[in-house]
């Protein structure tokens, strides 16, 4: 059993998958302190000092804090919006790569082939 375990902790994608965890939560929490130290101040100057987590109403013995529920939700579309555009770079980039790896896999015959048929336009003309 320990042999299996082993196996499986010890491949690729676990590894992978560990790693993915644990960027993604200091990711997390970069995003975080941008939007609460950066982007809500900025958001708040535009909208007249408004900070929304102190808005709050009063009834009877209970305060409804609905300006911690507007702060989370800006917090998570500003935080969704970093992640998407931070995924999209790095597809872009593994596209990129991708293509050169296919553009330098051209097997010599066919390289060939191509140098030939080239030589071949040149002598017609």
């Amino acid at each position: 059993m320990w042999k299996d375990f082993k196996e499986f902790a010890f491949q690729g994608n676990v590894l992978d998958l560990a790693v993915a965890v644990v960027i993604g939560a200091a990711f997390g929490q970069i995003i975080s302190s941008l939007v609460e130290n950066i982007i809500m101040p900025v958001v708040g100057i535009l909208l007249n000092g408004i900070n929304f987590a102190h808005l709050k109403v009063q009834v009877g013995d209970a305060e409804v804090l609905y300006g911690e529920f507007i702060q989370s939700i800006l917090d998570f579309f500003i935080i969704a919006a970093a992640i998407f555009l931070f995924v999209r770079l790095l597809m872009k980039f593994k596209r990129e790569k991708e293509v050169e790896e296919v553009e330098e896999e051209v097997p010599a015959d066919e390289k060939l082939l191509t140098e030939i048929r080239d030589l071949l336009k040149e002598q017609q003309k």
